[in-house]
């Protein structure tokens, strides 16, 4: 497959695109072990061409990238193996073509590639008609007067079986003369449907006799006015999947129930007949996946926006950050199975910060200045220091830094009356400057409230670069910005959007958002940054030193300043579980 000019960590083929761990690599999951054996026993004449089929009603988010990347991904492993990229749009009340073109450009940024084969379900509306027409004049489809009330009661329950439509026994001809006359719209919405004749006592509640069309006086996003009545997607969805001729078609575990229908259907009409494969969708720990709740989240104004940073959307994840290869790598870590689970959003960090790691190039940045004035070095001085770019990337070379006699460190970094083991700066303490000198606080300035406001300091010329000739050791290193050509920046500090693991895990009378989190976003508004940053652009990624990956943010344009969300902390939760999971063997 093709690259789709996305990102370069995203190029490349098979499995070496994902960047996924050996021992993950090597090991097949159940969907790819059956498409193997498929492969194996010629089954699909050694075809494969899988789909991708989101319904544009909403943006895609962490949870549909799994199903990407696994799509997408066993495609690219199979030599001539294709994924379409199709769009289930049978639903014009919820569907804007804002959501397709956010879907085609998230899927592309994640850097996969459908070549020529996008495609709509509406492409299919006129083939899917006579399709019905094929099951009306086989006397397996009906038209039925029911209310949708009144179908849900003749439908029976897991333990009793339903009962037949009185119009189940219209004939054929009545059938046909009623489905035309709904496609041509002579029946106001609701008032009839066309329902597949299959055994309204059948164990299994899908194939009581359910619903294929029904009347809808909606425009379409793609086909207007012209069509009034719709299919619905058990319809359609084994319709698109043999149109197209995909052989696996993978969905999620909760169709698993309606495979028999899907069956049904394509066997009835005597096609092409592809084989449904069910897998366990993602959930993440502190984070909603339902696209309901996410809409709720945004019409409510309880997030900024669909890419709100705080958000498992692609396009949030995108805005706070992330890059594509975490993602990929991610979904192959955690794997394909058949049993719902959730996933700890640390391991997800965990892959992020890897990648990060490894492509991010390293600058300085303090996000609570306190000012440094060091009192033995000449006044109106300044020099460039070499600072390196990235250690893990030798050919990212080195860029300069400016220093003099005034500079910016954390105020964390210093206390007057220090504890046992703070190493950092305090009266009397020598520590380093990153890539620059030793300095030791001497004295202190204070306001009005008693509040440190300046911390008096002398450097000693002879550690330039963070060495001493005479071979002293300092206990800490602190990283620092030049008080007079540092630039302002805005850094917006995330936590989890939830307080709880499984944020439905609400009190009696309370749902989800009881247990958003009032401290998810810090905005921090008096940081100061290195000058190298002058003229990032958004989405440039960097790792603040001693801090963490931050990601210059769109706002910056729109607010002419540099604005940076914090990505994830250097901290690796994942593998400090992993090392006291270890510990403990």
């Amino acid at each position: 497959m093709k690259s789709s000019g996305a990102e370069p960590d995203s190029l490349g083929k098979g499995l070496e695109r994902h960047g996924g761990e050996p021992e993950s690599a090597e090991r097949l999951d159940f969907v790819r072990t059956i498409v193997a054996e498929d492969n194996a026993s010629g089954k699909w004449q050694g075809r494969v061409n899988t789909r991708f089929p989101p319904e544009p009603n909403g943006y895609l988010h962490i949870g549909h990238a799994k199903s990407i990347c696994l799509n997408f991904g066993i495609a690219a492993e199979n030599p001539g193996g294709k994924c379409n990229l199709r769009f289930d749009d049978t639903n014009p009340c919820k569907e804007e073509q804002e959501f397709v073109d956010s879907i085609i450009a998230d899927v592309k940024w994640l850097g996969w590639d459908w070549q020529d084969r996008l495609y709509f379900g509406s492409d299919y509306f006129g083939q899917m008609y006579e399709y019905a027409v094929q099951l009306v004049k086989a006397g397996c489809a009906y038209v039925c007067d029911l209310t949708a009330e009144e179908t849900r009661q003749y439908r029976g329950t897991l333990t009793a079986p339903g009962k037949d439509s009185p119009f189940r026994s219209r004939t054929v001809e009545e059938n046909l003369d009623l489905l035309a006359r709904m496609k041509n719209g002579e029946f106001p919405d609701g008032s009839r449907t066309l329902r597949a004749k299959i055994d309204m006592a059948h164990p299994n509640l899908n194939m009581r006799d359910p619903v294929m069309y029904r009347i809808l006086h909606e425009s379409h996003h793609r086909t207007g006015d012209e069509w009034c009545i719709y299919p619905m997607y058990d319809w359609a969805h084994g319709l698109e999947d043999s149109i197209e001729g995909i052989t696996h078609s993978i969905c999620t575990l909760e169709f698993e129930n309606h495979r028999p229908l899907y069956d049904w259907f394509l066997d009835q009409l005597g096609i092409h007949h592809p084989q449904q494969i069910e897998f366990a969708r993602l959930n993440l720990t502190y984070t909603v996946m339902s696209k309901r709740k996410l809409f709720r989240l945004v019409a409510e104004g309880l997030v900024d926006g669909w890419d709100d940073p705080r958000m498992p959307t692609i396009c949030g994840l995108r805005r706070r950050g992330y890059s594509p290869a975490a993602i990929r790598n991610f979904c192959r870590r955690i794997g394909i199975n058949k049993f719902p689970g959730t996933v700890e959003i640390a391991l997800l960090e965990h892959y992020l910060r890897q990648d990060l790691n490894k492509h991010s190039a390293r600058v300085m940045a303090v996000l609570k200045p306190l000012k440094i004035v060091i009192t033995n070095y000449p006044e109106g001085q300044s020099e460039e220091l070499d600072a390196i770019n990235n250690p893990e990337d030798p050919a990212a070379g080195i860029r300069k830094v400016p220093f003099s006699r005034e500079l910016y460190i954390e105020q964390d970094d210093f206390m007057e009356e220090a504890p046992k083991k703070f190493y950092r700066l305090t009266p009397g303490r020598e520590v380093r400057l990153r890539y620059a000198y030793f300095i030791t606080c001497t004295d202190v300035v204070k306001n009005d409230q008693g509040n440190v406001v300046e911390v008096r300091c002398t450097y000693d010329p002879a550690t330039k670069g963070g060495d001493s000739p005479d071979g002293r050791k300092v206990k800490s290193t602190l990283h620092w910005v030049c008080a007079e050509k540092s630039l302002p920046a805005e850094v917006r500090l995330y936590d989890n959007l939830f307080t709880k693991e499984n944020p439905d895990n609400a009190e009696k009378g309370k749902d989800f958002t009881a247990n958003l989190n009032p401290d998810s976003l810090q905005t921090l508004t008096n940081c100061r940054v290195e000058p190298s940053l002058a003229d990032a652009k958004p989405l440039t990624r960097v790792q603040f030193e001693r801090l963490g990956y931050f990601c210059v943010d769109a706002d910056t344009e729109k607010q002419d300043k540099l604005i940076f969300n914090c990505t994830v902390t250097l901290r690796d939760t994942w593998a400090r579980i992993q090392k006291k999971a270890q510990q403990k063997k």
